[in-house]
């Protein structure tokens, strides 16, 4: 008997698979808030030089205050960052000389800054002045975030293994909560960027630890539905965002809607029961027992509950106890010359993915567009992106289709550089095309990588490839700032890496129909062409079956 059989005696898919999977998934939707909070809370107003200090008591209209006080650029609007040394009344007389062209004496907006808050009623931005020479703390802001995501994944991967998932998923939940609160009332950006460190930490943990209870409780032949299940939450919390930041304005309140619903998850997670295959491997049989039983009872199946036992847990768990009884490391994915090729092109696949997705999807007002709009028509392109996709890894392949997006995603970035900034619908079509195409390719990275680790060193491979992708989100938001030198220079690195990673991916082996690999021996006799014993064996049986078919008939 194998543990698959065990959870199919407790009901495999009963009322607690259906609640503890539905449970689990609401969190995700938030997790997504949480990604994409910068683009609200940090969206970056009109602005420009507050007026001279000798003018503020003057019965000038607002317009005819700027006028005398910023200068225009050369699109004929108020420069951000500059203003007059002292205020140009001149101007104000229509019939009198211009002072345009003429070489008047600038300074630095020394009394701060005015800013336009239509869109937002306040943001991170107009807070702590985070505009002109302090431009690039809000790229900083998003980067120490992802780090967060980074230094959490670490941390808490670890952690769960040792400790058990439930409880790593009650930790991370609170200091979603705690760490979220405690931005909201930030009174520093110092403290801000702290408390979203905490933010991003806590985000590895509740999505790592989400996974990990989701698939050790749930049959093998239903993880594909419920993972697309599970990410389509991920795309539904994309939309959400786009409402709550519609009617929450402020940056602190809306930082607190999306973190207070944690408190809640916090609770909600005292119901979760801890994964009885962690519980076994970890020698904690008695309580594995515990929780099947429970299970059982909760799917109306007490009966088969009552008849497990010791002998009939550990007898379940023998083949996953044996095998993990190798000591594999993070090295051995280097240590032999096909794994090593296949995870340098799968570290770039995944960094250049995550890298690019991120890219784009945190820095929305470039388009021009309604940045509410424009997050629901990218949150919303993921849905017949990831449908897309699904279909051709079915029919056409692993391979082709993990190139495919990532080539035409690059493309659509590399297209929008030619287009005018004043092509606003242009540029925007082209942006979502190129989003869904990376959306999709996250989907393919998952099942790809899966398919092509062997499973001996799978956990090392898969966490190994996550932390590529992290590294992609935290570096993504810094590239923007080369904009201020080179504007054409971020959307041609988006749009490259992508590229050069589709095209790094076309060496990798195609997985469809093949079965998944045991051992790096594996690995290594696909790469140099030979079958594998494994292969081999299905070869030889399929052939035993046509031929018991011919003589049939």
């Amino acid at each position: 008997m194998a543990f698959g059989d065990l959870l199919d005696l407790v009901g495999g898919t009963g009322r607690f698979q259906i609640m503890h999977v539905t449970f689990l998934s609401i969190p995700v939707m938030m997790m997504a808030s949480h990604n994409l909070l910068q683009n609200f809370v940090a969206s970056v107003p009109h602005h420009y030089c507050s007026e001279h200090t000798n003018t503020t008591q003057s019965a000038l209209s607002p317009e005819e205050k700027l006028l005398i006080t910023v200068p225009l650029d050369e699109a004929g609007k108020p420069k951000r960052c500059q203003r007059y040394a002292a205020p140009q009344w001149d101007l104000l007389d229509k019939n009198g000389t211009s002072m345009y062209g003429e070489q008047v004496e600038l300074q630095e907006c020394t009394d701060g800054w005015s800013y336009n808050m239509t869109e937002r009623s306040s943001t991170i931005i107009s807070e702590w002045d985070l505009v002109c020479n302090l431009r690039s703390l809000k790229q900083m802001g998003q980067a120490v975030y992802m780090g967060g995501v980074l230094v959490g994944a670490m941390v808490f991967g670890g952690l769960s293994d040792r400790y058990g998932r439930r409880i790593l998923l009650l930790i991370s939940n609170l200091l979603m909560a705690v760490s979220g609160t405690c931005a909201a009332f930030s009174s520093s950006f110092s403290l801000f960027c702290l408390f979203r460190f905490g933010c991003g930490m806590a985000l590895s943990g509740v999505g790592l630890n989400t996974f990990s209870l989701i698939v050790e409780w749930i049959p093998t032949h239903v993880r594909t539905v419920v993972g697309t299940i599970t990410g389509y939450c991920y795309t539904l919390g994309q939309l959400i965002l786009a409402v709550i930041a519609y009617f929450v304005r402020d940056w602190r309140w809306l930082t607190l809607a999306v973190s207070l619903p944690f408190y809640v998850f916090f609770l909600i997670s005292w119901w979760f029961h801890e994964s009885s295959r962690w519980l076994v491997l970890s020698n904690k049989s008695e309580q594995a027992i515990k929780n099947l039983k429970s299970v059982a009872k909760i799917n109306g199946r007490h009966e088969e509950g009552e008849k497990i036992n010791i002998e009939m847990v550990q007898e379940s768990m023998k083949r996953e106890m044996s095998g993990s009884q190798g000591s594999y490391t993070v090295l051995d994915l280097f240590r032999t010359t096909t794994m090593r090729s296949m995870t340098i092109y799968l570290s770039t696949v995944w960094l250049s993915t995550s890298f690019a997705y991120y890219g784009i999807a945190m820095d929305l007002q470039k388009f021009g567009v309604d940045i509410y709009l424009i997050q629901v028509i990218f949150g919303a392109v993921d849905i017949p992106a990831k449908v897309v996709i699904t279909v051709a890894m079915s029919m056409l392949g692993r391979r082709p289709s993990q190139c495919g997006a990532l080539i035409i995603a690059g493309v659509m970035i590399l297209f929008n550089l030619l287009v005018p900034n004043d092509k606003h619908t242009i540029r925007t079509c082209l942006a979502v095309v190129g989003k869904g195409c990376l959306a999709a390719s996250f989907n393919c990275c998952y099942l790809y990588s899966g398919e092509l680790y062997p499973t001996i060193i799978r956990q090392n491979g898969m966490g190994w490839v996550s932390m590529m992708a992290r590294v992609g989100s935290m570096v993504a938001p810094m590239v923007l700032l080369t904009g201020d030198y080179i504007p054409w220079l971020p959307g041609l690195i988006y749009g490259g890496a992508p590229i050069i990673s589709g095209v790094a991916a076309i060496f990798l082996p195609e997985t469809l129909g093949s079965p998944l690999p045991d051992t790096i021996q594996d690995v290594e006799d696909r790469g140099s062409g030979r079958k594998s014993k494994m292969a081999a064996k299905e070869g030889n049986l399929q052939v035993t079956q046509v031929n018991l078919l011919k003589q049939s008939t």
